[in-house]
Parts: C-alpha cells; structure tokens; sequence
C-alpha cells in the first residue's frame, strides 16, 4: 500500500488538504491523525470494513473495541441509546477532551466496531485538525491509537510513519501532541460510573460534576474475559526491550537500579535506565534517558512513549525504570509503564 503523507498546521488548517482526508474516510480508507492525547488511526466507524482495516493494520486482536470519535454532541444520540444526565454533565465540562464515555449502542454501530459488545466507546477530541477531518469524514470515526498493536503509542507523525506506514492510506502529519497519554476511560453503562482506563481526567475531577464515581479493581481482565474498553486486555506500549520498574525509596532505587546494570555488564548485557531530571545523574549505565520533572509530572506523562521508543533505536536487552506515582498523573503514568513492563515491578 502506497501511504500518502499530509502536512498540516494546527493552527492554519489546509482546507483542501482535510477535504480530501474526509472524502478518503468515506470512502472506507483509513487515515492517522493528531489528537491532543496520541496519534489515532481512523476510519468510518459505521462501515464494518472500515473497522476491519484498522485491526488488520495494527495487527490488534478483533475484540478489542475501537473508540468513536465525533466533533459535535449533537451526533451522540445516533450511534448510543441513551445519553444520560450525568453524562451530559461530563460532556459540557470535559468535552472537547481527553475523555471517553461507554454507553449502550445503538443498532447503527456495527459489532466491528465495538469489538463484539453491545456498549460502544465515545469521545470528542479537544485537537481542531481531528475535529475538522471527523466533520468532513462523515462524524463518526472510530481510532484507537495509530501504531502496531503492542507498541508504545504514538506521539508525533514519526511514530506513526515507523509503524504503519505502507499499512494505512494516508498519514496526517499534524505535530506533536500535547498530553501523551490516551484518554480516561469511564463507562457509563455501568450501574455506578466506573473508571477502566485512567488519564488526565482523574477520579476526583470527574467525581466534582457527578458525585460517586468507581474505578475498576484490577484495570485489566483475564484472557478468557471480553474487554469492556481500549487497552484493558491486551499488553501495550512494550518497548523491544525487556522492561521492569524498580519501586520504593529512590535512594534504594538508585542503588538497586545500579546494582542491576552492574550484573548485566558482567554477564554480557546492555541495559539503560529512565530516571528524570533530577536523578540521571546519580545512575552508571551508559545510556540514561530523562523521562521528564516530578515537578511538572506532566512532562512525564508527555515523553513516557517517546522515551520507550528511543529505546528501541538502540542495541539494549534491558531497562530499568523508575516508578512514577506522582499526585494528578501518576495512575494513568504508571497504568501504561507497567503494561508496558508486564507488570514486572521490583519493590526494593
């Protein structure tokens, strides 16, 4: 497949460019663009085919659902069954953002789509180039992150050429995205809205504006169970590498990260560290990577999948990681590092 890459400016939008992106999504293509969390890769959610494409192009497994993205709250009701107060609520405080909402489907919503479910995953990205392509692509575009299954999401069109290119019809090249993470994940189907998936919309924001709000007990499910959401099931974000979090007092961090490199010096292997600015320096590896400040944590949740990634364009057999549980982003920072550890963690 021949991938056609697009060049347009956040803040200048090429007109023609995002016409032609939209007609290619009606026509069942499929087209990776920005968004403010990651790159998503996108295709006319109401056309099964569509959605086959997107599996086939990141390899990921047919049940795991897609997300729908739409532009304007007004195409809610077409594709779900119900839109309830509490879920207005949300919308008109954290929509356009980095929210995704699961409600019951309606029967427009082809199974494709929604991974086998019978509820369907919605959010209105808070990016002006998704936005524009999801009007002039037909409003309902279903994009779960636009790299191959398994892989660190992607934070730039570098990422996603890396990944998928040759795999997927045209490429938005729309910059850097700002939060690096994927949304926050709350179904509202549920009898209690219950988090599956957390980002920067934390439990307390999202308990402001509707009261009792639940997060998920494991954030995952076992082999043999359907995922509810994006990214519950399956193993993400894993660098080539193999990938173990060292936790507790950084002090002992520091010193059991160094012992651990020590070792692997011995017996033949390359191992790196992610510390931050504050600790790469304290560390004896030869390759050291700040992932950003604990004073900003937002710089941590920005750079987490490009540092994994960084990782990759080097001869490593392992890293070594700090844990990150920082006030606001720690539990979405630490949910996608230790996925992408297999939740190997070293508690010292």
């Amino acid at each position: 497949m021949d991938t056609k890459v697009l060049t347009i400016e956040e803040h200048q939008i090429n007109r023609e460019f995002i016409q032609q992106a939209g007609k290619f999504l009606k026509e069942g293509k499929s087209i990776a663009f920005p968004t403010e969390t990651v790159y998503g890769l996108g295709g006319n959610a109401l056309d099964p085919h569509a959605s086959a494409k997107i599996y086939e192009a990141k390899g990921r497994p047919s049940d795991n659902p897609l997300i729908i993205h739409i532009a304007d709250m007004d195409d809610l009701p077409y594709i779900v069954k119900e839109v309830s107060e509490q879920a207005k609520a949300l919308a008109k405080t954290f929509w356009p953002g980095p929210l995704t909402m699961i409600f019951k489907k309606s029967d427009v919503v082809p199974y494709e789509t929604t991974g086998g479910l019978e509820t369907v995953a919605v959010r209105m990205p808070n990016h002006p180039i998704a936005l524009e392509l999801i009007r002039q692509g037909g409003k309902y575009v279903a994009a779960p992150s636009a790299n191959t299954s398994g892989r660190p999401s992607p934070t730039c069109a570098k990422h996603v050429i890396e990944d998928l290119k040759g795999r997927v019809d045209v490429i938005i090249d729309g910059g850097d995205v700002g939060i690096g993470l994927e949304s926050t994940i709350i179904d509202m189907s549920a009898e209690v809205p219950t988090i599956l998936r957390p980002g920067a919309i934390t439990q307390e924001m999202l308990q402001q504006v509707i009261g009792d709000v639940l997060v998920d007990p494991g954030l995952q499910v076992d082999k043999h169970t359907k995922p509810k959401a994006p990214g519950m099931k399956y193993k993400h974000y894993a660098p080539k590498a193999e990938l173990i979090i060292i936790e507790g007092e950084i002090d002992k961090v520091v010193e059991t990260i160094n012992q651990m490199v020590l070792k692997d010096k011995k017996d033949g292997k390359k191992s790196g560290v992610i510390g931050t600015d504050d600790t790469i320096h304290l560390y004896q590896s030869q390759v050291v990577k700040s992932i950003g400040t604990r004073k900003k944590e937002e710089t941590i949740a920005k750079h987490l999948y490009g540092v994994l990634r960084e990782f990759d364009e080097i001869d490593i057999d392992r890293i070594y990681s700090e844990s990150f549980k920082t006030p606001k982003l720690g539990q979405a920072i630490m949910n996608r590092l230790l996925k992408a550890a297999g939740h190997h963690v070293i508690k010292v």
